[in-house]
């Protein structure tokens, strides 16, 4: 059984708090630190775990065997970077950062301390998506020469006044940086890396420093391109979060709230019927942490596969800056 001590409780920390209590038998929340302690977070908590307002003094006093950090997400580098000669392992939420200088830091110092640094993708889980990524393997759908993913969500004023580190440059990252990395990290997954996009963004509705609607025209190594589409400006409702992808032997579409409905599955050789891979979520979250935690906990005990591969966290983190950046010079930004 692995401790566990999370840093952050907001709006993600309650899909975190589940999934270890839903593992119980392979982790153990022992401690939780936050610069404020919500009455839901006590409540929920009780006397079982002990509380901190210092990370530094949550981790050398308890000592957990995996430290989860739920920050803002332009400051998870850094608060990684002030704990990693005390902690081993990581769990960081999306995305691993925003910049690229932080990102140098973290893979120096991540080889420096032999960190196991673990960063949630949980839409890899989805069933739908899991189906996609197996046909691609094994070339069901030919050569893949365009790839989209549509994020069409509604985040009002309100969501963003919620803290005041939502919507800004540097701590939030923007549309592409906090609601689409996912679906970034999905195009990724299933093209490869990234090798220059090109990007226009507006700021449709909400009143914020970044951009709350961006289209991103990608370019990736093998040779495919792919369009990434986002914004929290739809209005009155949300509409999906989908991926579709053509080959030159079929098509998939999978759509829903977030990647989690197969809605067109086909091939030259034969028509996908069964829907069984679909999925019920209650929010964006879906069920993908409880998977992601599974997978951690394997991973730590020898059994390693590329469904929590840190190389790719890295690269989706370099693709957010270089999008963000070529929105506010209007070129074309190569990755590296």
């Amino acid at each position: 059984m692995y401790s566990v001590g999370i840093v952050g409780t907001g709006r993600i920390f309650k899909k975190h708090y589940q999934a270890i209590n839903k593992l119980s038998k392979y982790f153990k929340l022992v401690a939780i630190c936050d610069k404020k302690i919500t009455n839901l977070n006590k409540n929920q908590s009780h006397k079982r775990y002990a509380f901190f307002s210092d990370m530094t003094k949550m981790v050398k006093k308890c000592k957990p065997d995996i430290v989860v950090i739920l920050t803002e997400s332009g400051n998870h580098i850094k608060h990684y970077l002030k704990l990693k000669k005390i902690a081993s392992n990581f769990i960081i939420e999306k995305p691993l950062g925003l910049f690229s200088k932080d990102l140098k830091k973290i893979i120096i110092n991540k080889k420096k301390f032999k960190n196991n640094i673990f960063v949630v993708k949980q839409n890899r889980f989805n069933p739908p998506v899991m189906k996609l990524k197996d046909s691609i393997v094994k070339k069901r759908l030919g050569k893949v020469f365009m790839s989209t993913s549509r994020v069409r969500w509604m985040r009002d004023q309100k969501y963003y006044n919620l803290a005041n580190w939502r919507g800004t440059r540097n701590l939030d990252g923007g549309v592409i940086g906090n609601q689409a990395s996912h679906h970034l990290d999905a195009l990724i997954w299933m093209n490869g890396k990234v090798k220059e996009v090109f990007a226009h963004g507006i700021k449709a509705i909400a009143k914020i420093e970044s951009e709350d609607t961006i289209i991103a025209n990608l370019k990736f190594k093998n040779g495919s391109i792919g369009v990434l589409e986002a914004t929290t400006a739809t209005r009155p409702m949300d509409i999906e979060g989908s991926l579709s992808v053509l080959g030159s032997e079929g098509i998939v579409e999978i759509s829903g709230f977030a990647m989690n409905k197969i809605r067109i599955w086909k091939t030259l050789k034969r028509s996908y019927k069964k829907f069984k891979e679909n999925y019920k979520i209650k929010n964006v979250y879906g069920n993908g942490h409880l998977e992601f935690y599974k997978n951690v906990y394997n991973f730590l005990n020898g059994k390693r596969n590329d469904i929590i591969n840190f190389e790719d966290a890295v690269h989706v983190s370099k693709v957010i800056e270089a999008i963000n950046i070529s929105v506010r010079k209007n070129k074309i930004m190569k990755i590296l």
